[in-house]
């Protein structure tokens, strides 16, 4: 097989893979009218891609190199279109101890911008205090520098959110 072949086999590849995961991350939002059309995209570039393999039989480790390297270059573009194209909120939950000094979080948090909302809990060790945090993706980072010194983080995906402060960007 020709290098120009070998070529398109990777791009096709890169495309496939990039497709899919956009597809997948739609279907997380319940976007499924855009997540079945980019499907079907997918699914052609990828039957494309694979014929174009399997035509005449596998007869170079090249092909493999090509379509393996275009599937593992798909998985890393996809996650950067990922990260650029579906914005999205998360919800940053910070458990803290029960002392004064972990409420310094939330001031912290809320000085920054964030809303911040302090519930009252029970762990294994005693009372402690749950921070909620519902931000854009792209500063959970920034959330989680904050609040790591006060206690166990965790972060889960928000599919929606109405309504609540949110951080406005200063120009």
């Amino acid at each position: 097989m020709n290098l120009l072949g070998l070529l398109f086999i990777f791009c096709a590849r890169v495309l496939d893979v990039s497709l899919s995961t956009l597809r997948l991350l739609l279907l997380v939002k319940g976007k499924r009218l855009k997540a079945a059309s980019i499907g079907f995209c997918e699914v052609s570039v990828y039957l494309v891609a694979l014929s174009k393999v399997l035509q005449g039989g596998i007869n170079s480790p090249w092909q493999v190199i090509a379509y393996a390297g275009g599937f593992a270059t798909g998985n890393f573009i996809g996650s950067l279109l990922e990260e650029r194209l579906v914005s999205g909120y998360a919800l940053v939950e910070v458990i803290a101890d029960g002392t004064p000094q972990a409420l310094e979080a939330a001031e912290l948090l809320r000085r920054a911008g964030f809303g911040t909302t302090v519930l009252r809990g029970e762990g294994r060790a005693g009372p402690r205090y749950i921070l909620k945090i519902v931000c854009k993706r792209q500063e959970v980072d920034t959330v989680a520098d904050v609040a790591s010194q006060y206690g166990f983080i965790f972060i889960s995906d928000v599919r929606n959110v109405w309504g609540g402060h949110f951080r406005i960007k200063h120009k």
